[in-house]
């Protein structure tokens, strides 16, 4: 079995574009590309184009060393999302081929889904499985699993020591890239006074 042939397409959908959305995105076969500072770089400007240039709300982030995840909302998320994986992939193979990293490439052209025609490579596994954010709550327990990964998996003891990560807006430090900041302390607040 060839596990390039075997990775399915998500269905996850964004149905109702009024919300923002959990999404995560993973390299294939959880390659560790994003060890690599000017992978994460390419990530992050890309992430700052969809600010600046399309409508596109980044609420928050956090990138590991082969995965992300990021809440955001657009008009036209699904297609924001897709122009942001199509450009990322390309940009970072074309810098993995500059850089001379071939084992990395030679694993990702291993990896192209056969359906794929338009590149030799595969960098992102399919799909970025959207979840609908509706309210405070999910908003407040999705930013905290965003923030606290490097902590769970060791890296960091608080959130804002990573450096790929929103958890440094929130904590009023020097970001990497701008996002729009939510208020989440005060829908706790109103959670527990029973305001909710």
């Amino acid at each position: 079995m060839s596990y390039n042939k075997k990775m399915a397409r998500t269905s996850y959908k964004v149905y109702e574009k009024k919300y923002p959305y959990f999404m995560t995105c993973s390299i294939v076969d959880w390659l560790p590309i994003f060890s690599i500072p000017a992978a994460v770089q390419l990530v992050l400007d890309s992430l700052i184009f969809l600010q600046d240039e399309r409508d596109f709300k980044l609420y928050s982030y956090v990138v590991m060393e082969n995965h992300m995840h990021l809440i955001a909302r657009s008009d036209e998320l699904q297609k924001c999302m897709r122009e942001f994986k199509s450009f990322t992939a390309r940009q970072i193979v074309d810098h993995l081929s500059l850089c001379g990293h071939s084992l990395y490439l030679r694993k990702l052209e291993k990896l192209k889904l056969t359906h794929h025609h338009d590149s030799d490579f595969q960098f992102w596994q399919e799909g970025y499985h959207p979840k609908q954010i509706d309210n405070d709550k999910i908003m407040e327990q999705k930013m905290g699993y965003i923030h606290n990964n490097p902590v769970k998996r060791g890296y960091v003891d608080q959130p804002e020591h990573w450096r790929y990560s929103s958890a440094r807006n929130y904590a009023g430090e020097q970001a990497l890239i701008p996002v729009t900041l939510v208020d989440v302390a005060s829908a706790a607040e109103r959670r527990t006074q029973g305001k909710y």
